[in-house]
């Protein structure tokens, strides 16, 4: 029977195919920023709105999304007025959201050890079509945020003294960067799970950033490999019986050795062919001096 013919798996792969260009798109900026890790605090978070999904028989995607989007307002205030005490802060949500998340779970009705685990290593095959809506819904906003001010966070990114100054909204654009970044996070959390949805952010980007010259070119390529590494690495859980999250961070890890290893062959092609092109170019004659005049 082919993949395609099953509906749980068309489910799977749509949702593989969305995690797989949201995930990169916001994760470049937030490497840029050097936040390559807020993905990581934010999944903790989100698995107290799990929990609570579950504790109000409501759809946990819906709750994680409200509560990591709390979380991550929280996470910028921190940034902004923690100063010395932010890192503890930022430790205590993040080891507070685990332990919420695993109370609420087990004080449900239908909640169980077996749900918390595809929560937080994903369970693609488990993907419903109420998942499925919410994740296009979410899914539309990243892309929209990503691609439609990708010149306004790229400012920010780059530096923010010189976006405040050119009159940018800083702090309004920070926080949209981090309410992107929790959305993302529940589109895949069903893909990859909560615990691994960081390593889709951040390994597509780091691959691409070995041999691409430019942002634009990090974006694009970033965004080409999280969807072959998501729709690969689905294909591969169902074939071979594996979970799907760790198949695709590995298949990310493996494309990211291989681009490393080539990174160096082609950085120095470009500089033979720089070097070349240099040794080609003719310089035009200056103007005629004194000095240039033949003396007899």
């Amino acid at each position: 029977m082919d993949i395609l013919d099953l509906a749980f798996m068309q489910r799977a792969l749509l949702a593989a195919l969305l995690v797989g260009v949201t995930a990169p798109a916001i994760g470049t900026y937030l490497v840029q920023r050097r936040q390559a890790l807020m993905g990581d605090g934010l999944g903790h978070v989100a698995l107290t709105g799990v929990g609570l999904g579950f504790l109000m028989n409501a759809s946990p995607v819906w709750t994680a999304t409200a509560v990591c989007i709390a979380g991550a307002v929280v996470m910028e205030l921190i940034r902004w007025y923690g100063r010395t005490r932010g890192d503890i802060a930022l430790a205590m949500l993040f080891y507070g959201g685990m332990a919420g998340g695993v109370m609420l779970m087990n004080l449900s009705d239908n909640g169980s050890s077996a749900n918390l685990s595809s929560y937080l290593f994903g369970s693609i095959a488990t993907v419903s079509e109420e998942d499925i809506v919410a994740i296009c819904i979410l899914a539309a906003f990243v892309i929209l945020t990503t691609v439609g001010l990708r010149r306004q966070l790229f400012a920010i990114c780059q530096d923010e003294e010189f976006a405040r100054v050119t009159g940018l909204p800083v702090r309004l654009l920070n926080l949209l960067v981090a309410v992107t970044a929790a959305v993302t996070v529940t589109v895949a959390m069903r893909v990859v799970g909560l615990l691994l949805v960081s390593a889709l952010m951040v390994i597509p980007v780091a691959a691409s950033q070995q041999i691409a010259r430019s942002f634009k070119a990090t974006f694009a390529l970033a965004v080409g490999i999280g969807v072959t590494v998501t729709l690969s690495g689905t294909a591969t859980s169902y074939y071979a019986d594996v979970p799907s999250g760790a198949t695709i961070v590995l298949y990310a890890i493996g494309l990211f050795v291989v681009l490393t290893a080539l990174a160096a062959p082609l950085a120095k092609r470009r500089a033979g062919k720089a070097a070349a092109a240099e040794e080609c170019t003719l310089k035009a004659p200056g103007p005629r001096t004194a000095a240039d005049d033949v003396k007899v």
